[in-house]
């Protein structure tokens, strides 16, 4: 019965989301207020419905409802519960419920957060998210049915959920990097919103930018959170980048962060409006290009859900009529609209132009390595293959510039900066930099390579900038120590996005040129030393899990003569699939790792071991870790609370 109740409530949930199109849209083009307050409450009531939808999906799988076609597929009895709440989200239909439930939650916030609104912007917004909402409702109901039954004859038990995501790290990443596809949602509803009311000004960037930064933090931690899934429990010891499927989420992060600057510049000084506005539209519509390009089986890859053309062919509908009439929008008021502003070339606008173009660039890119090979194939071309090598070479040239003008970027003034005023602290951070280069590769760097140094120094280029122009702005008028306490919410977030970028950058260059990797055959008591480790085979055993069996082998490291750590690798079997899988030991640093994954066992007895040495792989993380600490300092900034800063008391600019 109970899926039967989840099954009424998500088709409630579609029709309440067409209301929510229909009525509140009426009021403002009527005038009737009656209808216009109704969006809020068909938002809320659409949101109940789809939750209780999702938490009824949720309760099923803890029950272990094997009546559930979806349920059997994805479950069995002996998964930790854990485990069966994270398959809720583990394959198509659950996903695409959890995608709408977010969407929902999303459209609630905007409806509770924004008493401060215009009653009619608040119901333009609302009524966008409702068209989306309705779109993949209608999805999930006629091609992704998550409650469809097994029924008359069903499983004892089910065929378990995929091995590769029974992690912690796949509990929490999907949900983190929904809410970043999913977040972008609102900002394209502000954007439509505003081209439908005419009305393009400071108070919609205003408005716009804190939803759009939050949508940017969860999708940032998403990525990040993939990123680290997939180094630990992949086993072979790097990060998983430049997948077609993960490169789907990077586009838009791409553009989600060229848009975050964008909205800047628009809310300060009222230029690059169309600019942004086409940035608010190209976010999210990647967001339905990634959907697309995972459940229409155009890709092949560990990440992609579906390859049913039915499903592919709707979502494609969906993506042309979605992007399409926005453009359309798009092109018939963005003539209209006029920046107020005027800025010289030597400004922070032009920095901030420049940077948004080179992300373009870079999402250009990212787009054709991804799409091409599929284009290729599909017009009967053949086959042909887009890889590490092409992204990467592509993207140093790009970060290059990128990193120079983000470091010194917040030195310009506002409309025009004198060069001249600017030569000694240039000299002085390039100083500081090469010496922070130098003094770091001696320390940390075996040898030295070109693109070592290089990104070495772009990564200090932007730490001691930043680090400077925190100096300048906390000792313009106040002792040091005061004038750091008077920096703003928004001042700390720029600097730590720049920080985490920053902080990345140096990860990623000394893991990719000084990582060491070696794949040896090993018997217990046997030994193999480099990198100043020396790694002893100690033992064998054996290990029952709740639903696998492991061989679990156990090394001792030393540096020299000191014992550094046990390390434990384990090669699993699950028990339903029958399928290997290998779960790496691993000794993090916060300089390096040290990674041992156990292979296969050989005929004479020995076995197959890969170990590696990851210098400052962590950095890769913590650096995102810090972009979105800084977002979030940047939504509680009390601008965006404030009761006395209204949208009613910006000037409005029609377009």
């Amino acid at each position: 019965m109970l899926p039967e109740i989840g099954q009424f409530t998500l088709i409630l949930a579609c029709v309440l989301s067409f209301l929510q199109i229909v009525y509140p849209l009426y009021g403002v083009y009527s005038g009737h207020q009656g209808a216009i307050k109704s969006a809020k409450i068909l938002t809320t009531l659409q949101f109940l419905a789809v939750a209780c939808s999702f938490l009824i999906l949720a309760y099923s799988f803890l029950i272990n409802d094997f009546t559930v076609t979806y349920i059997a597929i994805n479950s069995n009895s002996a998964l930790p519960w854990y485990y069966r709440l994270s398959a809720v989200w583990g394959a198509h239909e659950g996903s695409l419920l959890l995608w709408v439930f977010l969407l929902a939650l999303w459209s609630i916030a905007v409806a509770l957060l924004s008493k401060r609104l215009p009653a009619e912007s608040v119901a333009r917004v609302l009524a966008v998210l409702g068209v989306l909402a309705f779109g993949f409702y209608l999805f999930v109901i006629l091609t992704s049915n998550p409650f469809e039954r097994t029924l008359p004859t069903f499983p004892i038990d089910g065929r378990d959920l995929n091995p590769l995501l029974q992690d912690f790290g796949l509990v929490i990443h999907p949900p983190m990097l929904y809410m970043g596809y999913v977040g972008f949602s609102v900002a394209f509803a502000f954007a439509i919103a505003a081209l439908l009311e005419g009305r393009l000004d400071s108070a919609w960037a205003k408005w716009s930018r804190p939803w759009t930064m939050a949508a940017w933090v969860f999708l940032t931690i998403g990525i990040a959170l993939g990123s680290w899934w997939a180094y630990y429990e992949l086993g072979w010891g790097g990060w998983w980048f430049w997948d077609p499927v993960e490169n789907a989420s990077f586009m838009p992060w791409l553009a989600g962060t060229a848009l975050i600057h964008s909205l800047a510049v628009s809310e300060k000084r009222g230029v690059f409006k169309s600019w942004t506005v086409l940035l608010a539209l190209s976010a999210f519509s990647l967001s339905l290009l990634g959907t697309f390009l995972v459940r229409s089986g155009v890709l092949v890859s560990v990440h992609a859900f579906a390859s049913d053309p039915t499903r592919g062919l709707f979502i494609l509908g969906f993506l042309v009529l979605v992007i399409g009439g926005s453009l359309l929008l798009y092109a018939v008021q963005a003539s209209k609209v006029k920046s107020r502003g005027r800025y010289q070339l030597a400004s922070r606008e032009s920095l901030l132009l420049l940077n948004n173009i080179l992300l373009i660039a870079a999402l250009i890119v990212v787009l054709l390595g991804t799409l091409l090979p599929l284009v290729h194939k599909e017009i009967g071309l053949g086959s042909i293959s887009i890889g590490e090598p092409f992204f990467n070479r592509m993207f140093t040239i790009l970060v290059v510039p990128f990193a120079l003008f983000l470091g010194v970027g917040s030195l310009f003034r506002w409309k025009r900066q004198s060069l001249e005023e600017l030569r000694k602290p240039l000299a002085l951070i390039l100083m500081v930099s090469v010496l922070s280069t130098i003094v770091f590769l001696f320390v940390f760097a075996p040898s030295l390579t070109w693109l070592a140094i290089l990104g070495t120094f772009l990564g200090f280029w932007v730490i001691v900038a930043v680090a400077y122009e925190i100096y300048l702005r906390a000792t313009h008028r106040h002792s040091f120590k005061v004038g750091l306490m008077k920096l703003g919410n928004s001042h700390w977030a720029m600097s730590l996005g720049h920080l985490g970028f920053a902080i990345m950058i140096i990860g990623i260059t000394m893991t990719q040129n000084y990582s060491i990797e070696k794949d040896v055959k090993l018997a217990v008591g046997e030994d193999i030393t480099f990198e100043q480790y020396n790694f002893h085979f100690d033992h064998v055993t054996s290990l029952q899990g709740q639903n696998y069996t492991a061989t679990v082998g156990t090394f001792s490291v030393k540096q020299g003569q000191q014992h550094i750590v046990v390390m434990k690798a384990e090669k699993r079997i699950y028990t339903v699939q029958r399928m290997a899988m290998t779960e790496a030991a691993i000794d993090a640093g916060f300089t390096r790792d040290l990674y041992i994954a156990m292979g296969e066992q050989l005929p004479d007895g020995a076995w197959a071991v890969r170990i590696y040495y990851k210098p400052f792989i962590r950095w890769i993380w913590l650096g995102p870790l810090i972009m979105a600490l800084g977002g979030l300092l940047m939504i509680g900034d009390r601008r965006y609370r404030s009761k006395k800063e209204t949208m009613k008391k910006v000037g409005a600019q029609h377009v």
